[in-house]
């Protein structure tokens, strides 16, 4: 009998085990590690500037248990909005941001967090003039606590780049309108 209650309670405990839980105790979560907080210097909520004027406010949050930053942007100088997601990707062992606007452009990006910035760029794509071009942003944290972001365009494999926006973020003393 004492046989037979032992064995049930062996049972009992070997069928409640959860594998998945026992590689990782509760409070490990699964976005904890350094590189998922590589990018965290751009979290906020920011009013941007272009050549000192104000173009925008862009707030940055972390979402889905800290694996994902999304921003959210708002022109104050036309209707332009859009929301990138940006994430470590674990497999490719790279950040990924990827853009979507009100306007239907969209902008895959992949890099790494190096020097204290966040370099990403897209693979090389057609424009519509059928010009093979790449996109690199660049992120950094100023000593001040801005975050200044510079976005480049190379129509010649990168042998040079065009500036398409230089912005400077700084935190937004009230929340968004």
């Amino acid at each position: 009998m004492l046989k037979n209650i032992f064995f049930t309670i062996l049972i009992f405990s070997l069928l409640s085990v959860n594998p998945a839980r026992s590689q990782h105790s509760e409070t490990d979560a699964p976005c904890s590690g350094e590189q998922y907080t590589q990018f965290d210097f751009w979290i906020g909520d920011w009013v941007v500037y272009v050549s000192g004027q104000m173009v925008g406010f862009n707030k940055i949050i972390k979402i889905e248990d800290d694996c994902l930053l999304r921003e959210n942007w708002k022109s104050v100088v036309s209707s332009h909005k859009g929301t990138s997601y940006n994430f470590y990707d674990k497999q490719l062992k790279k950040w990924r941001h990827i853009w979507i606007d009100n306007q239907g452009s969209t902008l895959d990006l992949t890099g790494e967090y190096h020097n204290k910035k966040m370099i990403l760029r897209s693979n090389e794509i057609l424009d519509g003039k059928g010009n093979r071009i790449f996109n690199r942003m660049t992120w950094h944290e100023n000593a001040d606590g801005t975050v200044r972001q510079v976005w480049e365009q190379s129509k010649d494999g990168g042998q040079t780049f065009t500036i398409l926006f230089d912005g400077l973020y700084r935190k937004r003393k009230s929340p968004n309108p």
